[in-house]
């Protein structure tokens, strides 16, 4: 059968698609509510933000969940995640719409931050919750296609929420406010929580065999879980090798991130001009969004033809060339294709390695693995974040800096290359 007629098969299935629906519905409200934080705390005249001030913004976000991410593993091994799907979108609103207050009122940063920290947090457990899902509604035989549409749909859905929050900012008015975005950004999340509540509530899992231990148990299962998913990840070849690609591919698109914050910051626009900056930005966003959807795409189809390990070859090498050129002429069109190429690198990267972890992984494991998983994805890119603090210039103009980043792309690509080909054959 053809990609689409996959595609049509998957498609039927009625729990994939309300799980489906969760996601994009809540994804769509991340789009919106960052576009309100990067217009208050990242293109304000009044911050003028630059490199160190992204990286703390991006730390104080990303890395609170983390230090916590493998901990909260453990329980989405042992809590109904139907329920979690829906409980943390409802726990969501309330420091989200504390947000929109303190914003509206013009409240000290410090209150924003904690604020976001524990909205941001919460989002991650609940994407980590629907990673551990997925396998519970697709056969095994469609996870590949599955792991192309349900993040590449969230990703294009958060993208819209950019375009549809950026246009709303345009016009201003108490919607177009900042604190009015955010709001609008919160009715996503009610609503994603409940679409949640329309699946099964034993559905999605996890099966537990035997009877949950007393507190005093609990934590001791959580240390000792957080144990046996290190050790059972260990055991699985192919998951250790594509972990380690994300977190070097994440290292490097981190560096690309910040660089281009400040390209339109500064480089490309008056640091006065908010709006210009923001919907440049906005603007490269939703291109490198294109660049995740044709990653859908393509991906389910050049692994019929190439090895998942080629094809996740073929996309770093992608990223590696698109560092040189078009990105090293350093116009507005350039940095556009540049981000066309390494949203479609990185998502389909992400596509692969989702898959070849789920399908390494043992079920009772999932869980626990997709939240370190999760912890590499966020520590990596604060860490970039760290180093590009040192390194990118105000402006984000840096020929060193693209050869760096084609250099770290290229090797990537090489280094897996050569473990796998010694390694367990990946898919």
């Amino acid at each position: 059968m053809g990609t689409s007629g996959d595609l049509r098969r998957l498609l039927d299935g009625q729990r994939f698609r309300q799980l489906l629906a969760v996601r994009i519905t809540s994804q769509f409200g991340d789009g919106i509510f960052q576009v309100a934080l990067a217009s208050y705390v990242l293109f304000s005249p009044e911050r003028q933000p630059d490199a160190d001030a992204i990286a703390a913004a991006l730390a104080a976000v990303l890395l609170p969940f983390s230090v916590l991410g493998p901990f909260v593993g453990v329980f989405l091994d042992r809590w109904n995640r139907r329920q979690i799907l829906a409980v943390s979108n409802l726990v969501r609103l309330v420091p989200v719409l504390g947000a929109a207050v303190a914003i509206g009122s013009d409240a000290p940063v410090g209150v924003l931050v904690s604020l976001v920290v524990v909205a941001f947090s919460v989002n991650r457990f609940f994407l980590a919750g629907l990673s551990a899902a997925l396998p519970r509604v697709v056969a095994p035989d469609e996870l590949l296609l599955a792991n192309s549409v349900t993040p590449t749909s969230g990703t294009i859905a958060f993208m819209c929420g950019l375009g549809v929050a950026t246009l709303t900012h345009r016009l201003g008015g108490p919607v177009g406010s900042d604190a009015g975005v955010v709001v609008l950004a919160s009715l996503c999340y009610l609503a994603a929580a409940l679409q949640a509540t329309r699946i099964p509530r034993c559905l999605l899992g996890p099966d537990l065999g035997t009877p949950l231990p007393d507190v005093r148990g609990e934590l001791r299962v959580v240390v000792y879980g957080l144990a046996a998913g290190l050790r059972h990840l260990r055991s699985r070849p192919p998951a250790a090798a594509g972990l380690t690609v994300i977190a070097a591919h994440r290292f490097c698109y981190g560096l690309s991130a910040v660089a281009t914050i400040l390209l339109y910051r500064t480089y490309f626009n008056a640091p006065t001009d908010t709006d210009a900056g923001l919907a440049g930005l906005s603007s490269a966003l939703l291109v490198s969004g294109l660049g995740f959807f044709l990653a859908a795409v393509l991906t389910p189809v050049a692994t019929r033809c190439l090895t998942t390990r080629t094809w996740m070859v073929v996309l770093l090498a992608l990223a590696a060339g698109a560092e040189v050129f078009p990105a090293g002429l350093y116009t507005q069109p350039a940095v556009l294709v540049a981000a066309f190429a390494l949203g479609l690198s990185a998502q389909g990267v992400k596509i692969c390695v989702d898959t070849v972890v789920q399908t390494s992984v043992d079920d009772e494991f999932r869980g626990r693995v997709f939240s370190l998983y999760d912890v590499i994805f966020n520590v990596v890119f604060v860490a970039a974040a760290a180093v590009g603090a040192v390194v990118i210039p105000a402006d984000g103009k840096s020929y060193p800096l693209l050869a760096a980043i084609a250099v770290g792309y290229g090797l990537t690509a090489a280094g897996y290359a050569t473990w796998t080909r010694r390694a367990v054959a990946v898919v």
